[in-house]
């Protein structure tokens, strides 16, 4: 294909330097002639109330809470809204909506003489009873509920508060599991903690008991049901144990078959008793009907103690907390839930093996750390203190930023996707995730390369591990001569096939460099390097996405929806164009010197044909080019994207697509500059907000799947007004991605239109409101979608805080409010909290380390510095030798020593 090469370099370097800095003042959308009235939205609907954070929930807006508590990899069991326990996630794979028999919270108070009251410790059933046999008996659905409650979720910590008249206390709950940034083994347990703080308000003393009741799961199928309130016959019994401060059931199958997935244990205990009265029942009455429910109710109902145990018992077991609490004091209550179940297998949770391994066991990494689930309680008894109080700092450091609510609440409620089943670790300690999952089993397997692309959570949280999906991509695509297929089968080293995607490899590629960047591992790089040099290879073999090396990619493009692009396109291109400067950027580190010359040369020459060729005024868009199979690489033929590829359907053509740039989002986390003309990128900005964003979906539509609808805002995938539909477009182009709405509303804020990039989140987040979606399950392809933790860019990009470990330098540029501006910040070897401030004429940078270290040797700061001014640098009172250089409103302040800033430590910058 012939080309012109026009255009120019147009400073992109220095749009990234101004980019950088951002704005106290946030401009509006440029302006532009009226958009056809095909997509103009009906009358705005009412103003919607402020966004807080954190979020709190009542009424029908606890309908739908399902909030992860487990750790990363590890799996998960959901608090409810209204305070129950729900989706036991806890046995290698998902169970939406699966409950445990008679498994659930209660209480008893007496204050002073008084009449002692009982009730199940949740707030009450919510409609609709619609159901055939009437509510559940297993679920004690007739026994009396406290009357409501609210719920107050910032992930990883959930808070419920119970209301009820006729109950003499006031009743809270904390729940949570460990979360820590870059720790990901502290942060991967199998636990969930729940502590109910009690309060006494009255003028005499109360006796409270709390009792928490659950059926024995092990072994046994949660999707079984009990007929008439019997529990099936198994080999399953609940032992009491004490010690290191713990009383507890341990819950067991002797006879579980070996290897299976259900096999393992389950450890419900409570913590640091005290002087508390613990008693307990290994199993209730075993009896015919409902006797057994009965008879612990009145047990409970009594005296608010337990026993004694009955001879024949069924696998219910109890345990019971007794205090006396003074008038206007409080005491808590604090249980755990451990689970240890180590037989992962592929064809169990949904992953997809080499033919013959399906059942293999590939295991869970924390198995490999605990033998069992009362090992896994006991070291949580041992370490609670220090670890809830990490957990807090983190929550304390995200709750203290000045960032916009929405931003902060979409940011943490996706991080709860890294404890769900969406994620696991194998035995081995790697990171595998699916994109998503189905009530019953995984969603599309794999690491899935275009998919996890869009998320950078992991990057910045958990480094390691996103290290390690790395890892096990390009060990992948070398042992396939540079294909990267876009799903890895496990166990690993037998794959020999699978579907390589552009924009997956590309990404990749740039995420790379990024881990790179975040940890300043040269080691690591340099181990990497002949690997991803392999990968960037195979996009120029003959008949490959580049075969004429030329800087643009024109052959068979798989992508992340699911067909392929024949010709050159945004979406890829960008890519491309972001994966040929990440090489360019490593191998200049790795001494690779001629293959980083000729990547910015492809790179020059595929950036200026873009611009020239395929941008219309307003946007990108694909020249649509079939291909003879016979000019096709073998590894890039497929009937995806059309059964003829000489005349393909299913293609972009000239519709503005939300993430055709999604190359330089991740070029701009990574600080790889402008990948295009800086003005036809704030252009593009433009016109997606204005032809893709929906204030309202009245009148949209559509007959794909529908994810947002009615009055809900939304960022669609594509618009055609501007432009000819294909007579039959790509999939999924009128659907809406909340991954790709993050994506979009970051770019937003990159370029300095904040404004339009936080109602990008917000309206997202309107939508997860409690009452029509969970807050902390967004859904694509199946629950809790990677995609979606894209959200955590917001944060990056608003801070504007970009850190190269490889070079020793950290620049912080706020784009909102850089008079008086706090956040999280987080690198791959420390994080904490940060704080800019304009006053007197003064710019003042503080970076404080909360855990690890920040290791730089210049700091870059910006404010409308003046020319001229006293600089100051120290790290507490120990000043730091540096000069200053200035350029425009960035100042720069090189240190004549490395630092090493240490965990509680606060280096200080005043200009």
């Amino acid at each position: 294909m012939s080309r012109k090469q026009s255009g120019a370099d147009s400073g992109r370097r220095g749009f990234l330097k101004k980019v950088a800095l951002g704005a106290a003042a946030v401009p509006a959308v440029g302006q532009t002639a009226a958009a056809p009235a095909a997509t103009a939205d009906p009358a705005p609907a009412a103003a919607a109330s402020p966004f807080e954070y954190p979020r709190s929930f009542r009424g029908r807006q606890l309908a739908t809470i399902a909030f992860p508590l487990g750790g990363v990899g590890a799996g998960s069991v959901s608090l409810g809204g209204r305070g129950q326990l729900r989706d036991w996630e806890i046995f290698n794979r998902p169970e939406k909506g699966r409950l445990l028999s008679y498994t659930f919270p209660s209480i008893w108070a007496q204050a002073g003489a008084g009449k002692p009251v009982a009730r199940v410790l949740e707030a009450r059933l919510l409609s609709p009873y619609q159901v055939g046999r009437g509510l559940d008996p297993a679920q004690v659905s007739g026994l009396t509920r406290l009357e409501d409650a609210k719920f107050t979720g910032e992930f990883p910590m959930a808070g419920i508060e119970f209301h009820d008249k006729t109950l003499p206390v006031k009743v809270k709950l904390e729940a949570f599991t460990p979360f820590i940034p870059l720790e990901p083994d502290d942060s991967g347990l199998p636990v969930a903690v729940l502590r109910y703080k009690v309060t006494n308000p009255g003028k005499v003393a109360a006796k409270v008991s709390i009792a928490y009741s659950m059926d024995n799961p092990v072994g046994l199928n949660p999707r079984a049901r009990p007929e008439r309130g019997r529990p099936p016959e198994q080999e399953r019994t609940n032992e009491f144990r004490t010690g290191n401060g713990l009383h507890g059931l341990m819950m067991t199958d002797a006879k579980a078959a070996a290897g299976a997935p259900m096999t393992g244990s389950v450890a419900l205990c409570i913590l640091n008793a005290g002087d508390g009265k613990v008693t307990h029942l290994r199993g209730w009455q075993k009896a015919k009907w409902w006797a057994s429910p009965l008879l612990f109710w009145d047990d409970f109902s009594d005296d608010g103690q337990l026993g004694p145990e009955p001879e024949s018992r069924n696998t219910v077991g109890s345990l019971c907390l007794q205090r006396t609490i003074a008038p206007g004091a409080e005491a808590d209550f604090t249980f755990l839930l451990a689970w240890h179940f180590p037989n992962r297998t592929p064809a169990w949770c949904g992953w997809v093996a080499p033919q013959g391994d399906e059942n293999v066991v590939i295991g869970n990494y924390y198995a490999q750390r605990f033998a069992d689930a009362w090992k896994v309680a006991e070291y949580i008894a041992s370490h609670l203190e220090p670890l809830e109080k990490r957990t807090r700092a983190f929550t304390a450091a995200i709750r203290a930023s000045t960032l916009p609510a929405a931003v902060k609440d979409a940011a943490t409620a996706n991080l709860s996707t890294l404890v769900t089943n969406t994620c696991f670790r194998t035995a081995d300690g790697k990171f595998r995730g699916f994109e998503g999952i189905d009530d019953e089993r995984g969603c599309c397997f794999g690491n899935c390369t275009h998919v996890w692309n869009y998320e950078v959570a992991t990057q910045h949280l958990f480094p390691s591990l996103a290290r390690s999906m790395r890892e096990s991509a390009f060990e992948l695509g070398a042992a396939m001569e540079g294909v990267i297929p876009i799903r890895l089968m496990i166990p690993e080293k037998k794959q020999t096939s699978g579907t390589t995607a552009a924009d997956g490899t590309m990404g990749q590629i740039i995420k790379a460099y990024l881990d790179w960047r975040l940890s300043g591992d040269e080691a690591w790089l340099r181990s990497m390097w002949p690997k991803i040099k392999q990968a960037m290879e195979f996009a120029w073999v003959e008949g490959g996405w580049d075969g004429d090396r030329d800087g643009v990619a024109e052959g068979v493009q798989h992508n992340t929806y699911d067909v392929e692009f024949y010709g050159p396109n945004p979406m890829c291109g960008a890519y491309y164009l972001g994966g040929l400067r990440a090489c360019e950027e490593m191998a200049r580190a790795a001494g690779d010197t001629a293959f980083a010359q000729q990547c910015a040369g492809l790179f020059h020459n595929g950036s200026r044909w873009i611009d020239a060729n395929l941008f219309n005024g307003q946007h990108y868009i694909q020249k649509i080019q079939g291909i003879p199979t016979a000019k096709i690489a073998k590894p890039l033929r497929s009937t995806g994207g059309a059964e003829d590829p000489e005349h393909p359907d299913f293609q972009l053509g000239e519709g503005c697509l939300t993430d055709q740039l999604i190359g330089q989002y991740l070029a701009d986390l990574a600080g790889l500059g402008p990948l295009l003309d800086p003005a036809h990128i704030r252009k593009t900005l433009e016109s997606i907000y204005r032809y893709n964003h929906r204030s309202t979906l009245t009148n949209h539509d559509s007959v794909e799947r529908i994810y947002a609808l009615n009055d809900e805002a939304a960022v669609l995938i594509c618009d055609y007004a501007a432009g000819k539909r294909p007579r039959i477009p790509f999939p999924y182009a009128s659907e809406a991605w909340t991954g790709i709405e993050y994506l979009f509303g970051t770019q937003l804020i990159a370029a300095g239109m904040v404004r339009e990039g936080t109602q990008c989140f917000e309206d997202v987040r309107r939508r997860y409101d409690g009452e029509k979606r969970n807050p902390w399950d967004e859904i694509e392809c199946g629950h809790h979608y990677a995609r979606a933790m894209s959200a955590w860019s917001g944060v990056l990009a608003l801070t504007g805080f970009q850190y190269h470990g490889g070079a020793g330098s950290l620049a912080v540029a706020p784009r909102i409010r850089p008079e008086n501006f706090t956040s999280f910040w987080s690198t791959g070897g420390g994080w904490g909290v940060f704080s800019h401030s304009l006053k007197g004429g003064r710019t003042q940078l503080t970076v404080s380390v909360t855990e690890g270290k920040l290791s730089c040797r210049t700091v870059e700061v910006s404010g409308g510095v003046a020319a001229g001014g006293a600089s100051v640098a120290s790290i507490g009172n120990s000043k730091l030798a540096h000069e200053v250089k200035r350029e425009g409103k960035r100042v720069r302040f090189v240190f004549a020593e490395p630092l090493e800033i240490a965990a509680g430590e606060t280096l200080t910058l005043s200009v």
